[in-house]
């Protein structure tokens, strides 16, 4: 299998499907095109991106190719089996498949104010309304998941998850924009910020050489 992202520091949906490809167990090969740069418009044109319309990440294996970070996880669970992925609770499963959804779909004041930045650190903004609305909405999701189903362990669900693979970007920008938030929610980013494949990501974007000025600052 081949996986092609775009800038480790910035590109908060390759995150989430290099962490599903982490996930499934196989070997791949991982290749990184620099978003927006000076050979973007032709990069995105080129035969590996041409069917996603340039967006990363795309998942070739063999004649059988996946984009979007989502269908990304749904096709290697379909491969290694799905409990990899999802509770084998039923109301658990049922949860986490509606937040990975909600996820998914939702959060655009968060996701345009607050860009992924691993590599930054922003102190004493000004959290706008619709934002702040997003954030309560998150922790609030974070609560219930971890207090009913996540007995077996640091994470949403207990066990490492599709749940916290969709939303480990989302820790990542708490931590940049220092977002206040309760201790529970402390002790879960900090199981996601020390997991060994965050961290592993985390030191490839320190030593990432790129700078991509349309996310250097939030934009509130």
């Amino acid at each position: 299998m081949k996986l092609i992202i775009g800038n480790k520091n910035y590109s908060s949906w390759s995150l989430r499907g290099w962490l599903a490809a982490k996930q499934s167990g196989l070997t791949f090969e991982e290749i990184t095109v620099p978003l927006y740069g000076e050979d973007w418009d032709e990069a995105r044109r080129a035969d590996d991106l041409a069917p996603s319309s340039g967006k990363v990440p795309i998942l070739w294996d063999g004649e059988a190719v996946v984009w979007d970070s989502l269908a990304i996880i749904d096709y290697l669970a379909d491969k290694v089996g799905r409990d990899r992925f999802w509770p084998k609770d039923d109301a658990a499963r049922a949860m986490a498949r509606s937040m990975v959804a909600e996820m998914h779909s939702s959060y655009l004041p968060l996701r345009r104010s607050l860009p992924m930045n691993i590599r930054k650190r922003v102190e004493g903004i000004e959290i706008k309304p619709d934002v702040r609305a997003d954030i309560v909405r998150i922790l609030t999701l974070w609560a219930e998941s971890r207090a009913r189903f996540g007995k077996g362990g640091p994470f949403l669900f207990g066990a490492f998850s599709a749940a916290d693979i969709i939303y480990a970007p989302v820790v990542s920008r708490f931590m940049t924009y220092g977002v206040g938030v309760p201790g529970f929610a402390l002790t879960y980013m900090e199981a996601v910020w020390t997991h060994d494949w965050m961290q592993a990501w985390i030191n490839a974007a320190e030593a990432e050489g790129w700078v991509i000025e349309q996310f250097e600052e939030p934009a509130v």
